[in-house]
């Protein structure tokens, strides 16, 4: 690709995103509008506080994992840094992304700060950002696959596919993981692209990128099955899987915090105006909640990053 073509394409990127959302927006406003306010109001009070509190607990379980997903990536540049600088820098960065979209430079930017400032190179941060997008790949291909061997039937069911097609996708799925594996088990030599060096990972952080990456996405579909059960009574599979789907499109369309293509997907596959009141609780939970923390959070670190140079650097006396 052209320096000109790769220009060009940099400057539509944030209109493809727009126009995702747009789409994203009229297909959830086809799915809601058979629905009222009080409907919906009346689906959001049949939350317990109890699932509340799983939901939340839930999602501390998925930034923590998230900070896992960092911890490897920094071992995978060769470079070491205290956990509670990762943790911070992966929880900041991640919860700010998620909501915002366009997570490669959203997060990434903020993950640059941080890491640019703890001595990490711009490729070392570059590598840190392609290794935590493998592990959500891989989580999602792993947890996918193994859902539509485990159950076919009750997964076809639920796409309105076939079962034989569920059980040929689950061994795609599963088959994109090991020969990721294999990879890292027999590739010993970094992948160049262009001039930028990426070395495939050992075995021993491939294998944590899928146990790291899976347990991330249940521990997301367990937020949104809390928010689910107490009106649908809906299993955690078919949430799970309807995660899956919608993670998936929400990242293909790079819409911010997947907002419509999360609902519209979940809409399709389990209707009622009893979801929407939980998909409202769902993002206020996962996306809102931990945002305002991390935005908080980001904002004091910047405050004491200017302090800090300010100290450093005098204003000279006049």
């Amino acid at each position: 690709m052209t320096s000109a073509s790769s220009s060009r394409l940099k400057r539509l990127h944030p209109w493809i995103g727009v126009a995702a959302f747009v789409v994203a927006g009229f297909l959830v406003h086809r799915a809601l509008r058979r629905y009222s306010i009080d409907e919906i109001l009346d689906s959001v009070s049949m939350i317990s506080l109890g699932h509340l509190a799983l939901g939340a607990l839930f999602t501390a379980g998925s930034f923590l994992c998230l900070t896992g997903s960092d911890t490897l990536a920094v071992r995978y540049t060769g470079r070491d840094l205290p956990y509670r600088k990762i943790a911070l820098a992966s929880f900041v960065s991640l919860s700010i992304g998620h909501t915002l979209g366009f997570a490669a430079f959203s997060s990434g930017a903020v993950r640059y700060r941080f890491y640019a400032g703890w001595g990490l190179s711009p490729g070392d941060v570059a590598r840190i950002i392609v290794f935590c997008g493998f592990t959500v790949l891989v989580g999602l291909c792993t947890v996918g696959g193994i859902s539509m061997l485990a159950r076919p039937g009750l997964v076809a069911a639920l796409f309105g596919l076939g079962s034989s097609t569920m059980v040929a996708l689950g061994l795609v799925f599963l088959s994109i993981v090991a020969i990721y594996l294999a990879l890292a088990a027999l590739v010993h030599r970094p992948i160049y692209i262009a001039s930028f060096e990426l070395p495939v990972p050992p075995l021993r952080l491939a294998l944590g990128q899928m146990a790291v990456g899976a347990t991330d996405l249940l521990m997301v579909s367990a937020v949104l099955h809390q928010m689910l059960s107490p009106s649908t009574g809906i299993g955690f599979l078919p949430v799970a899987m309807s995660y899956v789907a919608a993670n998936t499109a929400a990242i293909i369309s790079h819409v911010p915090g997947g907002l419509g293509v999360i609902e519209a997907v979940v809409l399709s596959l389990v209707p009622g105006a009893k979801v929407v009141g939980a998909l409202v609780a769902f993002r206020v939970v996962y996306y809102l909640v931990p945002f305002v923390i991390g935005s908080a959070l980001f904002g004091v670190c910047e405050l004491l990053r200017r302090q800090r140079r300010a100290a450093a650097d005098p204003q000279p006396s006049r």
